[in-house]
């Protein structure tokens, strides 16, 4: 038996989906274990190119079970046109293969809507939400004004308890936005649109991993966003509304006795930051737009373009200790190919003194970058699938990063395709 967890190191977007979708052959169940629809684990593979923004990166591989833990936030408007979309492509989606937790709540419309109008509210203050709903949400997760898909399966309360909630929710929406309130029955007609096609897919996923551990089974799972977006250890309040750190698996997972062998953490061969907040080593400019066109860097769910900048680690070192990662895969190393000189952040600057520990957040805004430069390499490595075939100043580059984070570099990413990756 194999526990593995694949979690993001940054601020997110930092290549997880492939990761998983590489990986994921080798395990019997992938689990997503929080956060919702807000974020895209951008996947290349046979079946083409595919943002998953709720459903887990194993489903492409056969005999792989994949679950939604009940510490997602669960949107089934989104959910559904993703396994839509998986299926006119010729991707098999079934109760069999994809398992939702009875335990895990639903996002309303509401929820988006309340999003947008929050940060309407904002304005310049703005949190950079993707405004699908996930902090009003996890707010009423709180607050025990959410619905349990599993109530879907005791439909015997549900309509009063759906009544219960909207009355509540109208009170927020008239008397604090003094927007139109939700009628019954435009939300009755919403919610029995998906009652039918969630049915099918609801189960007791807490017991059917507990009995995959007594199989020994082996268990792959899947983080979204990154160490500096949790909402705990991020950069508050620039974060997201979930725990994305490794040690919330067990919790978000439904398996509260778990163990984690291994932790990969993913960390991008540069920086990047999709949405507000402190971006220490941000690059502007024409460099910045030259970064984020060779990367295509643009967010999978939003199509926002991402900030960009070098390596930064000082944030490297802070995600992997929020992680507590066993080992890190290194991706999209290949963008660097066309740079002279590679710069990377290593030390920040804070009134007047230098520091390479992560600060508080809210002393970010007064840092500044300090960089060292590192010869490129200026040649295609995207075909390349052995260490000592990479040009010797890509190999420099990464064992520059492996030294100064203290966690061993096993994975190197140099393209989108599944088996575009090294093994060191």
């Amino acid at each position: 038996m194999k526990t593995c967890a694949i979690v993001g190191i940054n601020w997110g977007d930092e290549g997880k989906g492939r990761i998983v979708d590489l990986f994921s052959s080798n395990f019997d169940y992938v689990v997503r274990y929080q956060g919702g629809g807000n974020a895209g684990h951008t996947v290349v593979n046979k079946y083409g190119k595919f943002a998953l923004h709720l459903i887990p990166s194993g489903i492409f591989n056969k005999g792989v079970v994949n679950i939604l833990g009940n510490g997602v936030a669960l949107d089934p408007e989104s959910l559904f046109e993703e396994i839509e979309g998986l299926r006119n492509k010729g991707v098999v989606v079934n109760e069999n293969n994809l398992m939702i937790s009875d335990r895990a709540s639903i996002l309303f419309p509401w929820h988006k809507q309340l999003d947008i109008l929050e940060e309407n509210r904002l304005k310049d203050k703005k949190y950079g939400s993707t405004k699908q709903g996930i902090a009003p949400f996890y707010s009423d997760k709180y607050q025990k004004k959410t619905i349990l898909v599993g109530e879907l399966l005791h439909s015997k309360h549900l309509k009063e308890h759906l009544k219960d909630i909207l009355e509540w929710k109208n009170l927020t929406l008239t008397e604090v936005y003094h927007s139109e309130p939700i009628s019954f029955e435009s939300l009755y007609e919403w919610f029995n649109l998906y009652i039918a096609k969630l049915r099918p897919f609801i189960k007791d996923t807490g017991k059917i991993l507990e009995d995959a551990i007594k199989d020994k089974k082996n268990i792959l799972f899947e983080a979204q966003l990154g160490s500096l977006r949790d909402i705990d250890y991020g950069i508050y309040p620039y974060t997201t509304s979930s725990n994305t750190l490794a040690s919330y698996i067990p919790l978000g997972a439904g398996i509260p006795s778990i163990k984690l062998d291994e932790i990969i953490g993913v960390v991008k061969a540069y920086s990047t930051c999709v949405g507000e907040g402190p971006f220490v080593a941000e690059l502007n400019g024409e460099e910045g737009d030259k970064l984020r066109e060779e990367g295509k860097e643009y967010g999978a769910k939003t199509g926002r373009p991402r900030r960009v900048g070098p390596l930064d680690l000082v944030a490297t070192r802070y995600g992997i200790k929020c992680q507590n990662a066993t080992t890190i895969a290194l991706t999209k190393l290949d963008i660097l190919s066309y740079m002279d000189k590679i710069p990377v952040c290593t030390k920040y600057e804070l009134n007047g003194e230098l520091i390479d520990e992560f600060p508080f957040p809210f002393e970010l805004e007064d840092c500044h970058p300090v960089y060292e430069y590192l010869d490129g390499w200026k040649e295609d490595i995207s075909k390349i699938r052995k260490w000592e075939d990479l040009p010797i100043n890509a190999q420099k580059y990464v064992e520059y990063i492996e030294n100064n984070i203290s966690c061993p570099i096993k994975y190197v990413s140099v393209g989108q395709e599944r088996n575009a990756y090294i093994e060191r």
